[in-house]
């Protein structure tokens, strides 16, 4: 069980989103000098555990001065209208292209309700609030903002989204990756060693948008990444490796299943199960194979639909 809340130095927290289970998704807290960032938002569920997080501060609400969301995906995304409900100084920060779907978002939650289904969105993300358009600032490559004096830089990380950023904290050094770096999940740790794996999510995946980012990601040197899925990890030039492997892979597995008709979703789930459960054991994980694949079955689906989309397109 992963906790509610990790700090960290730098005065950045990971706060657990709470969507579908613990250790799943997380909201990152930037703090300096008494001024606030939330880093992608979770869900209108999520919203209690961040106000929870600034009360143990001594913020408030009008403290936080910035909402920012790494890409509109729901995961990341979805509390966002609800939290500038509730911050009345905030203003939120989004990529150009995913402004649009902040300040009226029914193409976003049609999309979304055509992945999941109706009941399981509602169940999942309820109903997802608008953000008023003067509220809003979008961050194309290379804008800074400044919270209270300290410098962000916002990095375009197209490959998992064309509406995607990363946020490269110059302070401190560390940067905030949303998907474009992949997942690893602290269940996953062996010895200090975390485990990664890409996420092909649908419908923008890229593959060689994705290399590019990940790229760009290891130029800045960060001292750590901040995932929202999940928390920080720190090895990063080798899980950067690992990521550009894994990514050529899961490529070359949907490839696999391209002529396999009504059958191919199928196959090709059951092919990154199996892949990456030898990719778990030559990392030395001690999970049980159910155990692991119960806690990959969200992405497996997801990776799945998101490389048959790009079958299809390519």
């Amino acid at each position: 069980m992963t906790e509610n809340r990790q700090d960290f130095d730098g005065g950045i927290a990971t706060i657990d989103a709470h969507h579908i289970r613990p250790g799943l998704a997380a909201i990152h807290l930037l703090v300096e000098g008494g001024k606030a960032a939330i880093i992608d938002t979770g869900t209108n569920f999520s919203v209690p555990g961040v106000l929870d997080a600034l009360r143990q501060r001594k913020l408030r609400p009008q403290d936080v001065a910035y909402v920012i969301v790494t890409h509109v995906h729901l995961d990341h995304a979805g509390g966002a209208g609800e939290m500038m409900r509730l911050f009345p100084e905030a203003m939120l920060v989004v990529h150009p292209r995913g402004a649009r779907h902040m300040i009226d978002p029914s193409k976003l939650v049609a999309g979304s309700i055509a992945v999941y289904g109706e009941e399981k969105f509602r169940q999942a993300y309820g109903d997802i609030v608008p953000v008023p358009a003067d509220r809003v600032i979008e961050a194309p490559h290379e804008f800074t903002l400044k919270l209270n004096g300290r410098s962000l830089l916002f990095l375009d990380t197209p490959g998992h989204a064309r509406h995607h950023f990363c946020l490269f904290d110059e302070h401190f050094g560390g940067i905030f990756t949303g998907d474009t770096f992949g997942l690893s999940y602290r269940e996953f740790d062996v010895d200090g060693r975390e485990f990664i794996l890409p996420t092909t999510t649908p419908v923008q995946f890229e593959p060689e948008a994705a290399h590019a980012s990940i790229d760009l990601i290891v130029s800045c040197q960060p001292r750590a990444a901040y995932l929202t899925h999940y928390g920080q990890v720190s090895r990063l030039p080798r899980m950067a490796d690992d990521l550009h492997y894994m990514l050529d892979d899961f490529v070359k597995l949907a490839e696999s299943v391209r002529d396999a008709g009504e059958l191919r979703h199928a196959k090709l789930m059951e092919k990154l199960g199996v892949y990456l459960l030898e990719r778990l054991a030559v990392h030395g994980c001690k999970c049980a194979p159910a155990e692991s694949l119960a806690l990959l079955a969200n992405d497996i689906e997801l990776n799945a639909q998101g490389l048959e989309v790009w079958l299809d397109r390519a």
